[in-house]
């Protein structure tokens, strides 16, 4: 008795390539719907006033928005600014990590309100020659109540806000906010206390990481990777925020210029400030 053979045909290959290939073309097309994550970037790269703030501000609300955006990288090289637009984004960073995860690269510096800022972010890696901390205040007192000839108020500070005691005061409530929130984002991580923190010192970031102020070294690249691990998503692509949300680059006016136009080293008003002021090289 002699055993038939199955003869390999096309058409009896056929309806078997058809039934493998069909679901792969299906998956592969509802692969190509799914639009893949990203992981969005705001860059921090000047001095905080109300008008580098008001970008970060609509980046963060931009990445809050939209569903793909599902991780944030804040890449800081700034000296701070005012307390105001300082604690503003601060706020929106907190809110922000509510739903999404938000980790810091530091690249030359994050002194005094870019620490601040930094510091309301779920991981903080830098660079071991990062210029990190500067956790304090500057405050450039108003004048004394003066008469001028001309001008009438009702009151002896109506031109002036408040009295220099008081300023004074307002610098210690907002030094001690400061440190609340370097302990409140920092937390076990943070091995000293308060009178190392607030010293005022501007530290390296391998110093910076020994001390709990950042949570690792490393490149630009790291700080990706651990938004995407945190996010748990693969396959993302990396988007500049300002772009997808239409903002043009702006600088800042923070600092004084003089009749040259030249930016001197000083803010251009009184107030109290969370802005890290590098000393002036004495000429001998």
């Amino acid at each position: 008795m002699k055993t038939s053979k199955l003869e390999l045909t096309w058409e009896n290959i056929r309806p078997i390539l058809l039934w493998i290939a069909l679901p792969l073309m299906v998956g592969v097309l509802i692969a190509a719907a799914i639009p893949r994550p990203v992981i969005g970037v705001i860059h921090l790269e000047v001095a905080i006033d109300s008008y580098s703030a008001s970008d970060m501000i609509a980046q963060i609300d931009y990445a809050r928005q939209h569903p793909e955006v599902r991780a944030v990288v804040l890449m800081v090289d700034s000296p701070g600014g005012t307390v105001a637009d300082t604690e503003s984004v601060y706020q929106e960073l907190l809110r922000l990590r509510l739903t999404k995860p938000v980790v810091t690269s530091i690249g030359a510096m994050a002194a005094s309100g870019a620490y601040y800022l930094s510091v309301g972010t779920d991981y903080i890696i830098a660079d071991p020659t990062s210029e990190v901390g500067n956790i304090g205040v500057i405050g450039y007192l108003p004048d004394s109540p003066t008469i001028y000839e001309g001008i009438v108020s009702t009151g002896p500070y109506k031109l002036w806000g408040e009295p220099r005691d008081t300023f004074q005061r307002e610098m210690e409530m907002v030094k001690q906010g400061f440190y609340q929130a370097v302990t409140l984002g920092r937390g076990d991580r943070l091995t000293v206390g308060p009178d190392v923190v607030l010293t005022g010192r501007i530290w390296l970031g391998s110093e910076a990481q020994r001390i709990g102020l950042i949570d690792a070294i490393g490149p630009q690249s790291n700080a990706l990777t651990k938004a995407a691990l945190l996010a748990h998503i693969g396959n993302y692509k990396v988007a500049d925020l300002a772009e997808l949300a239409g903002i043009q680059s702006s600088s800042s006016s923070v600092f004084a210029k003089n009749p040259d136009g030249v930016t001197l080293l000083y803010p251009n008003q009184t107030g109290i400030f969370l802005l890290y002021i590098p000393p002036v090289p004495v000429e001998k």
